[in-house]
């Protein structure tokens, strides 16, 4: 049922939205998704949300249940909203990226100091999204395309059951077979990298990354990704390891040991790599310059208001933003010893990036985090020069905002378009914060126990590019190796390049993606390759069955990529127990 107010669903009379079934459900898959979440994105750097996950399995769930009191539209949205904030919380503590960064940094942190630090950043960005629904969702009525297409994903599982069940099926088994590869690849890893290449007599080609990885995560990511970044994946493998790597190993730039940071064509085409991801990132900014002016023009008044008479409690947000800022401010100076007019301008800096990523997301669906992060960290290299924890946590305090507050709002417009009570929602979405956070932390700590983050199984691409610009803004450009300065300068001309031609929207579709080059020049080359592949089949799935792919396409690569990310943790943990691989 729609009504004029951009709303495709009236809620029933008595219908019940807040219950402790929904709670409970969106919790648990969220839970989930925050685990696959860190595996995933410490091997990517990227990371995906909960809502539309959530959304299919809380259906599903109750479906297989058939409870006596059915599962309703609101309660949906109500378990999408908890597994959506759950599911953000490995990006917005920085898990990903800052921390590690100072983990690479020897700034080793304890379990406490990170539930500490977590906590104190995880509700700033939602308390300043708040204010801002009323104006950007209610009055502009921003598009906010994933909470757009949660909300119709929801409406569409309950006006054709079965093919809600569909979906989550084939999330299922795709997460089961992943899993079960995953485990089989861990006891015999010639399952997971079938030295095909070097039986075939090219070992050279192999030791500069070029060989078969077999990964339901990376197949299911290209899948998601599609082929104009699997494509722009692959470029960048084939530019940085099957050629510049080794030029410059060839002409004595770097010595023979290939995968060293320290001196080897690794560390070497870091620096490139990280020019490609931060100059995309600041040109995504630049370009939403029509965001932030919208962003500023507007009445602020109507930023309170809240015209559908549907609003949070003013004393909330506020009195939560004074609580959060003072936290943050103990645990920066506490646990990094950043002064808290330091912290006070990260926090004002997050507010005001916030609102951009805000409008950004709702009108592009793109939130330029990365670009927010890189801004922060630019200020703080010219107010705190030489400190690298101030440079890197007072951006991550950026970060946190205008992931949280993006993430929010798209649930926000779910529920808008649903007739959902806002201030019902924003409690589920402080519960599934918290629980993605005793669950993210304790991962993340095993991950750090088991591996080296930062190498070999676990790259973290992202971590790296924080890293590279905090010690570029303190160390300055005379610490990067033999000619990597003209690198990093021809690098990022041509990510201006690339992201001039995308403004033409005949060009747009053909032109490759300077960020996801840049990460090809960070993690080994058998994971752009294995995305590749995966952004490949999409292809051929969409032409041979288009109906099936449209519906399907989705749930399996999410299935493929959950199941690995799970079965990590698993393997991790047989890691720390003494097993071994047994062929």
């Amino acid at each position: 049922m729609k009504n004029t107010k951009n709303q495709i669903y009236t809620p029933l009379k008595g219908e019940v939205q807040w219950s402790l079934r929904a709670l409970v459900v969106g919790c648990a898959i969220g839970a989930l998704v925050t685990a696959m979440n860190l595996y995933f994105g410490l091997r990517t750097g990227w990371g995906f949300g909960g809502s539309l996950i959530a959304a299919i399995l809380s259906y599903s769930f109750f479906q297989s249940l058939k409870p006596k009191k059915a599962f309703g539209v609101l309660e949906t949205n109500l378990a999408q909203t908890a597994g959506s904030a759950a599911g953000s919380m490995t990006s917005a503590a920085g898990l990903i990226s800052a921390i590690p960064a100072m983990k690479m940094l020897g700034y080793e942190l304890t379990t406490v100091e990170l539930f500490l630090w977590a906590i104190s950043v995880a509700y700033l960005g939602v308390f300043f999204a708040i204010p801002l629904r009323s104006q950007m969702v209610v009055v502009e009525k921003l598009r906010f395309p994933t909470g757009t297409a949660t909300a119709e994903t929801i409406m569409a599982v309950f006006a054709k059951g079965e093919e809600a069940m569909k979906k989550s099926r084939a999330l299922l088994y795709m997460a089961l077979l992943s899993g079960v590869l995953t485990l089989a690849a861990f006891f015999a890893p010639a399952i997971g990298h079938p030295p095909f290449v070097k039986m075939l007599g090219f070992s050279a080609v192999s030791a500069w990354g070029f060989s078969v990885l077999v990964s339901p995560m990376m197949f299911g990511a290209g899948i998601l990704i599609g082929p104009q970044v699997g494509v722009s994946l692959l470029l960048g493998a084939l530019i940085s390891w099957g050629l510049i790597g080794p030029l410059v190993t060839d002409w004595g730039w770097v010595s023979e040991n290939i995968m060293s940071y320290e001196n080897g064509a690794r560390g070497w085409l870091l620096w490139p790599g990280v020019s490609l991801m931060v100059t995309d990132a600041f040109m995504s900014l630049i370009f939403s310059y029509k965001s932030i002016f919208n962003t500023f023009k507007k009445n602020e008044d109507s930023l309170i208001h809240d015209p559908d008479k549907k609003s949070i409690p003013k004393y909330i947000w506020i009195g939560g933003l004074c609580i959060s800022t003072l936290l943050v401010s103990f645990t920066a100076w506490y646990i990094f010893e950043i002064s808290p007019v330091m912290t006070l301008i990260a926090v004002a800096l997050s507010a005001v990036l916030s609102m951009i990523a805000v409008r950004s997301t709702g009108e592009t669906d793109i939130n330029p985090v990365g670009g927010m992060g890189k801004v922060t960290q630019l200020v703080f290299g010219g107010i705190a020069p030489g400190s690298v924890p101030a440079n890197l946590m007072s951006a991550a305090i950026t970060g946190s905002g205008a992931s949280q507050a993006a993430d929010m709002m798209q649930d926000l417009k779910t529920g808008y378009m649903l007739g959902a009570d806002p201030f019902k929602q924003f409690k589920a979405q402080c519960i599934g914060i918290f629980v993605g956070m005793l669950v993210c932390i304790p991962v993340y700590k095993l991950f750090d126990t088991a591996y080296v983050i930062g190498e070999g199984d676990l790259p973290a691409p992202a971590a790296h590019a924080w890293k590279a610009m905090a010690e570029l803004l303190t160390k300055g450009f005379s610490a990067l190796p033999l000619y990597a300065t003209e690198a990093v300068l021809v690098a990022a001309c041509v990510s201006v390049i690339l992201s001039l031609l995308k403004l033409n929207k005949k060009m747009k579709q053909f032109v490759p993606s300077g960020l996801a080059i840049g990460i090809a020049f960070i993690v080994p080359a058998y994971y752009s390759v294995a995305m590749f592949v995966g952004a490949m089949f999409l292809v051929v799935w969409q032409k041979k069955n288009p109906q099936a792919c449209n519906s399907l396409s989705f749930p399996v690569a999410s299935g493929l990529v959950a199941g690995e990310g799970l079965m990590g943790v698993v393997v991790a943990i047989l890691t720390l127990l003494g097993f071994k691989a047994i062929f």
